[in-house]
């Protein structure tokens, strides 16, 4: 466990966890975790990361989830670039200066925003303070297969115990955080949901780590980011692994995250 503390970003009060286990010399890893995810979420995964690769890590819990300030719905269809403006101010009120961002599915997404607009609005402290992403499962448009389990997930929240285990991590967070990105995603303009254009900005390394079961994105997310970026996109694709690799197939991940850690750090 390591620590926990507050920090306000975007306005609002965000839980933020460290792990201070790496030399001073090397980037930090912020962690962006998914739709319904927190830092409780991620289990001992960035902590276990950070000691194999010699690198601290940061994790936080974006607004309405975990233990950050309450939401209020409806999220706006645009969360996920706000989100990737509110980290510009998260990494300034924890003093990173040099970072790679470790997302998961939207994690992914508003990592991939937050490095393309500090490319496009010339904000070069800021693009100079990502020098890696590393992306599970990340979407960059909105596909059939993505409403639809969302849509059955919706389902599953009502009629199962699943909220009941999302509150271990949410509490009283626990509605605002599955309600508001379940009902954005299902909205019907977010159909048009595109952030393809910010990809061109992309030009540090980038690794793509995706499940051949993945039931929320299908390998044209990967495909989009490897032909759109202005960097070296490394792709890897996982078998017997669904939408979240980090815990389907804990050890390839670890390893594979581990060696493009290396060759930045």
């Amino acid at each position: 466990m390591g620590e926990r503390s507050f920090v306000v970003a975007g306005g609002h009060r965000l839980e933020v966890e460290r792990h201070d286990v790496g030399a001073r010399d090397r980037p930090v890893l912020v962690f962006l975790h998914e739709g319904v995810g927190c830092i409780s979420a991620w289990r001992d995964f960035p902590e276990t990361l950070a000691r194999r690769t010699g690198c601290s890590a940061l994790v936080y819990s974006r607004w309405g989830y975990g233990r950050s300030d309450p939401v209020t719905l409806p999220r706006p269809l645009t969360y996920m670039h706000d989100e990737g403006a509110t980290l510009t101010e998260l990494l300034d009120a924890c003093s990173l200066h040099r970072t790679i961002l470790v997302g998961h599915s939207d994690g992914g997404s508003i990592a991939l925003l937050h490095a393309g607009r500090a490319r496009a609005t010339a904000d070069a402290a800021t693009a100079e303070r990502v020098c890696g992403l590393i992306l599970e499962a990340p979407h960059v448009f909105c596909e059939d297969i993505s409403v639809r389990s969302i849509a059955s997930i919706r389902r599953v929240y009502e009629e199962s115990d699943l909220r009941d285990r999302l509150r271990k991590h949410h509490g009283s967070n626990v509605d605002g955080a599955f309600w508001g990105w379940n009902q954005a995603w299902l909205d019907p303009e977010f159909r048009r949901w595109n952030i393809e254009a910010c990809l061109a900005n992309i030009r540090v390394p980038v690794l793509v780590i995706q499940g051949e079961d993945d039931e929320y994105g299908t390998l044209a997310q990967i495909d989009s980011i490897e032909q759109r970026a202005d960097g070296p996109v490394t792709r890897c694709i996982l078998p017997n692994c669904g939408h979240a690799p980090h815990r389907d197939q804990r050890e390839a991940t670890l390893d594979a995250m581990a060696r493009f850690i290396r060759t930045i750090a």
